[in-house]
């Protein structure tokens, strides 16, 4: 197959004229060892040179496929994530589309002009002040010195460096850096910007107006991007669909949330084969005395049916089965989720904040938390469970109850689904 990166016809349907980026087969291959790399990169010349390119699409000693056979659409005012863990390609597949680097096989086409956000402030010089900076990195993505002045104020005021404007850039905190190198991209109005890991630097106040900045340009002014992070939160807030890769082989391609669920179970449960939504003894209890045991933690929807995967916005029950050994007073239940991609606790219950506590005599019981409404988007969460009696005391933990969410099929896209009743008065 040809390499070749070459802008889009112009006489195209209507259909076509709004993909901004054609990536047709795209496959990318590099060598672990520099000696050799540095002499299969003289021998690539040489055959390009003489017209002989027949080695490109085979392995040589000691390379492997960076990416292979990678092919997507980017439409006029489409956000695309691109999601994998370390090594699985999405900053190679940045790299040749933005040009730095060529393609082994496969097409790139490109309608319009890119911004790479590859490295924030990477193109800076340290010595010249953030005022120069702007000018010259400005400049680099195409800008004229007219250009570059009519936006100098809208840049410095997104940049928020207020009086280091005239100071050297190496006296900038790396979020500083982060900021005006942000800044400068998004105001030489790209037709397609590249991002890799953008919002994973700076303060909560800045990535907030990083995503709301993303989202106005591709709305507003129906700029297309390619968003590079590991923070799921971060793309399903900027991006409508999303490319899967792991190790270089595109996986999954679809709209963003279905994407990021394949994503984050591969991802947390690679290796092993969990029955998830489902939670027996002896897997992972770690008991603190012999009072109280869980022996079995499980989902139940309103038909009383075991539910491996609870629905968004829908009636579900968590149901904890514990053995007693001896009469118990004032028990109650502790629940702390937080989605397995994210730091962030989401959901916390506990049963003394209502007042709820129970007495148990000794056999087995069944203890029910009925949500008639699941606070959770689409996703792969992780529960601790913690019984204590008096409060203090604990019983019994389970500290890792895996389960997935699904979405509703009333939800459409939406990441999380509101169950609702309406009404209509005529006044």
């Amino acid at each position: 197959m040809p390499v070749t990166v070459q802008p889009l016809a112009t006489t195209q349907s209507n259909q076509s004229d709004d993909v901004v980026l054609s990536v047709k087969g795209v496959s990318k291959k590099f060598c672990r060892s520099l000696k050799r790399s540095l002499w299969y990169g003289i021998q690539d010349l040489t055959g390009e040179l003489l017209g002989s390119d027949h080695e490109r699409d085979t392995l040589r000693d000691g390379e492997f496929w960076a990416l292979k056979d990678i092919s997507f659409e980017l439409r006029r005012g489409e956000a695309l994530g691109l999601v994998g863990a370390n090594g699985a390609g999405k900053t190679t597949l940045l790299r040749i589309i933005s040009g730095l680097i060529k393609p082994d096989q496969g097409e790139i086409e490109i309608n319009g002009r890119i911004a790479p956000l590859i490295a924030l402030g990477a193109g800076f010089n340290p010595i010249l002040t953030g005022r120069e900076n702007i000018y010259a990195n400005m400049s680099i993505l195409g800008l004229t010195r007219q250009e570059i002045d009519d936006r100098f104020e809208d840049v410095v005021a997104f940049a928020e460096i207020g009086e280091a404007l005239d100071t050297p850039v190496q006296s900038y905190s790396s979020g500083m850096a982060a900021r005006l190198g942000f800044a400068c991209a998004i105001h030489t109005e790209p037709d397609i910007l590249l991002i890799d890991e953008v919002l994973a630097v700076g303060d909560t106040k800045f990535r907030s107006k990083c995503q709301n900045r993303l989202n106005y340009l591709r709305k507003q002014r129906q700029q297309s991007l390619i968003m590079v992070s590991h923070n799921s939160h971060s793309v399903s807030m900027v991006c409508q669909s999303a490319l899967y890769l792991i190790k270089g082989t595109q996986i999954m391609t679809g709209d963003v949330l279905s994407v990021l669920h394949k994503y984050e179970q591969d991802l947390f449960f690679q290796g092993t084969q969990p029955q998830l939504g489902i939670w027996k003894l002896p897997e992972c209890s770690n008991s603190a005395n012999s009072r109280l045991k869980i022996i079995a933690i499980f989902f139940c929807n309103s038909q009383r049916q075991v539910s491996n995967m609870p629905v968004s916005g829908e009636n579900i029950t968590l149901c904890i089965i514990c053995e007693v050994n001896e009469d118990l007073e004032n028990v109650g239940v502790i629940l702390n989720c937080q989605k397995l991609s994210e730091n962030e606790q989401l959901v916390y219950i506990n049963t003394w904040d209502k007042n709820i506590q129970i007495d148990l005599q000794r056999g087995k019981w069944e203890i029910q938390i009925n949500m008639p409404y699941l606070v959770l988007g689409v996703g792969t969460y992780t529960m601790s469970i913690g019984i204590r009696q008096n409060k203090l005391h604990r019983l019994d933990i389970v500290r890792s109850f895996k389960f997935s969410v699904a979405r509703s099929k009333q939800s459409s896209s939406s990441q999380f689904y509101q169950n609702y009743n309406s009404n209509y008065i005529r006044l």
